[in-house]
């Protein structure tokens, strides 16, 4: 994906074998210098370091970021929090929410739970968000929330000294899942301005390449504050 978006395929990864699901390093785009964010799973306690570093030296440099949002979320489980998944993805999202560089986003596969922060969703304001139209963006999966409410009420069932009803576990989930993969469409997102459009995959590059120059020339600009009052007109 990356080889495709660049110029000459060259991209300078950073800290390769380090927080390997999470891909950090830098490119340019139509000769624009980037800084390049992907996933290639969930987010870890070690990618979240990785890529929080390297928020901090974009920012430095005056680099524009280029999140590419592939990502099942944050990863969760005894191991990780042993290893400190909540402190370590703290640093992320606070680069994020810090970074002082022009943010880019297209999300190009799942865009599932506190990921969408991480990867600089729209809650975050990047200065363009764009999607391709196979993109999925929930708080989880459909399989996933509908799994997690299934065992809630099965513990529910077993407080109150019931046998939990099969059926009408099946039955729930279905229901969970057919409404999870409606409401995580594509489609539905960009209908709530949840991103500034959808894309053509193979437009991907062409596009963030207009949308850095819109930032370049930005940054140029110099605007005036308006000191008028509040009028009727």
């Amino acid at each position: 994906m990356i080889a495709r978006l660049v110029d000459d395929s060259d991209f300078l990864d950073f800290k390769a074998l380090y927080g390997v699901h999470t891909v950090c390093g830098h490119a340019a785009i139509e000769g624009e210098a980037v800084g390049i964010i992907g996933n290639n799973g969930p987010i870890d306690a070690d990618g979240s370091t990785k890529a929080a570093q390297f928020i901090q030296l974009c920012c430095q440099a005056d680099i524009p970021i280029v999140y590419l949002q592939n990502t099942t979320g944050y990863m969760v489980g005894r191991e990780a929090e042993r290893a400190g998944i909540i402190k370590h993805g703290s640093k992320m999202i606070q680069a994020v929410a810090n970074a002082t560089t022009p943010q880019v986003t297209l999300n190009i596969g799942a865009s599932f739970g506190a990921g969408n922060y991480g990867m600089c969703g729209r809650a975050f304001d990047p200065r363009f968000i764009l999607a391709w139209p196979n993109s999925r963006i929930a708080v989880m999966g459909g399989e996933q929330a509908a799994r997690v409410m299934s065992i809630v009420a099965e513990e529910k069932a077993k407080r109150e000294g019931k046998a939990a009803d099969a059926e009408a576990l099946a039955a729930m989930e279905g229901k969970i899942v057919k409404r999870m993969e409606g409401e995580s469409h594509a489609l539905f997102a960009t209908a709530r301005l949840w991103d500034d459009g959808l894309i053509d995959p193979r437009d991907s590059r062409k596009a963030l390449a207009f949308c850095l120059s819109i930032c370049r020339e930005a940054a140029t600009r110099s605007l005036r504050p308006n000191t008028f009052g509040v009028a009727r007109l």
